[in-house]
């Protein structure tokens, strides 16, 4: 039997945009077949809330800290390796069709199929502008758009991707191969022909207390985040409107058209093992913020994962990872999982949900856009959740930690409660500890030396660990700096100074 293993991608989706995960008006029957037939990840979150950042993680299992792409308009570093490069080489045929935004171009990425991808099949946003006329490129930036009978259905990005993974699946079926499909939709514009440009109008999103959220517990940059909002009636803030009925009809039609896709899928790849994620979601409003920042809330680090091809049917509330795709597919493909990769393989966990693959996940950010400066500028923020509690640091602002079970909406701040202070300690040893395991560039004493952490004392040693990278299927294995010899461990203690003297 052929190995087949097929990622669905959409962009800014939360969970409750989709019906699987519970909001019953939210139209996306193909997704919740694909829930009925496979699990739903109900605490998966992404490595940063941030569209290339998180495509980095996903597609080269490891922290964007790690591979360099810590805001969109950067590119990956020259050394690191995509599930592309890494499966190719392996004799496993790999096609890439829609938004890719890991070239360190534009939004619209360069047009050229990166190393690993089968050109063939690469279609990224570049290359669908190229095919339009310069009139029909402005009306493909502009939300009105979708309201022009004109811009029919065979005129939108998602048609066309759809379209160009049809061909890989029909060109590939007696083949081993990995497929991504990778929609823009729902992401703005939101061009979406009818019904699904008004089939939304009059509806708002689930109720929340953190509309009314005042932030006064919270980091000073959420305050410049909501800027007017910050004021603003919480019944202003949950208001059906336009814009937001666009947004969801997009997210409808993002699944009418992965629909034209699993169709085929369902037919002729039954066996195959198919995944559906989003890069991130989008707060809408919630605690008065729109869009995404530096943040781990739920509404835009929580992101849908279901995965079909093992169990059927089950939910796992255990954390899960963006960070763990690249693993699980090596694990699937019967390859070695390389020791550079920072997550852990799912496999065990599809085919049997009451596997528990983490104890801990961790979600990052370091700025938006280099183009978008404006939005917050530099935030240094470290997230870890054990699916409980959730604790976030924000190197230059107020740190937060919130109980999940007793405040899902994530309201109070219980960052310097002492009747939280032992979970609380055990997420930051853990955080601590992925810095230090990932190599995470920015760390320093600064993320341990919090105001509620009073015996932590700040050295300039910080905590003495090294890293050396691991990329041993492409790189000579690299020589220790104090013997010249190959390194025998790739993480060691670098400790200058006896503490005891």
């Amino acid at each position: 039997m052929n190995k087949q293993f097929i990622l669905i991608m959409a962009d800014t989706v939360r969970t409750d945009m989709l019906g699987c995960y519970g909001n019953k008006a939210m139209k996306t029957p193909n997704i919740d077949k694909l829930c009925e037939e496979g699990i739903r990840y109900d605490t998966a979150y992404s490595c940063q809330p941030v569209c290339g950042p998180a495509r980095s993680a996903i597609f080269t299992g490891v922290f964007p800290h790690s591979n360099g792409m810590v805001a969109n308009s950067l590119p990956l570093g020259d050394n690191v390796k995509t599930i592309g490069q890494r499966l190719t080489d392996n004799g496993i045929h790999c096609g890439y069709v829609g938004k890719w935004h890991l070239d360190g171009g534009d939004y619209f990425g360069n047009g050229r199929c990166p190393e690993g991808f089968d050109e063939k099949y690469w279609y990224d946003m570049r290359c669908y502008l190229e095919e339009l006329s310069e009139e029909d490129r402005l009306r493909s930036r502009q939300s009105k758009t979708a309201f022009d009978e004109d811009w029919t259905e065979d005129m939108t990005y998602a048609h066309r991707c759809s379209d160009r993974a049809l061909q890989f699946l029909a060109d590939n079926k007696d083949t081993d191969f990995f497929l991504t499909v990778s929609y823009d939709e729902p992401h703005g514009p939101c061009l979406c022909p009818a019904p699904f440009n008004t089939m939304y109008d009059g509806v708002t999103m689930p109720d929340s207390k953190n509309y009314a959220d005042d932030l006064s517990q919270k980091p000073f940059m959420q305050t410049l985040w909501a800027g007017r909002d910050a004021s603003a009636d919480p019944d202003d803030l949950h208001i059906a409107s336009t814009g937001l009925s666009l947004f969801l009809g997009c997210n409808s039609f993002m699944d009418y058209e992965m629909g034209r896709v699993m169709e085929v899928i369902n037919r002729d790849f039954p066996d195959a093992i198919v995944v559906f994620t989003s890069d991130h979601g989008d707060m809408l409003g919630n605690h008065r913020v729109q869009m995404k920042n530096s943040s781990m809330y739920k509404e835009i680090a929580n992101i849908p994962m279901i995965i079909r091809g093992g169990a059927k049917g089950k939910v796992v509330t255990a954390p899960a990872s963006h960070i763990d795709l690249v693993p699980t597919i090596m694990d699937y493909m019967g390859l070695p999982i390389p020791r550079i990769l920072e997550g852990k393989s799912m496999l065990r966990q599809i085919y049997d949900p009451e596997v528990r693959v983490n104890d801990y996940v961790h979600t990052e950010f370091t700025r938006y856009e280099v183009d978008h400066d404006g939005f917050g500028g530099l935030q240094m923020m470290r997230g870890v959740t054990d699916g409980r509690y959730k604790l976030v640091i924000h190197l230059c602002d107020t740190d937060e930690f919130y109980d999940l079970e007793k405040d899902p909406d994530e309201v109070e701040n219980q960052i310097d409660s002492e009747a939280y202070a032992a979970e609380r300690n055990r997420l930051h040893e853990a955080l601590l500890d992925h810095m230090n395991a990932t190599r995470d560039v920015y760390r320093g004493y600064q993320w341990a030396c919090r105001p509620w952490r009073p015996d932590k004392k700040a050295m300039w040693e910080n905590d003495a660990y090294t890293r050396q990278r691991e990329n041993e299927e492409y790189e000579p294995r690299q020589l220790d700096y104090d013997t010249g010899l190959p390194m025998k461990e790739a993480v060691r203690s670098k400790k200058l100074y006896d503490a005891k003297k």
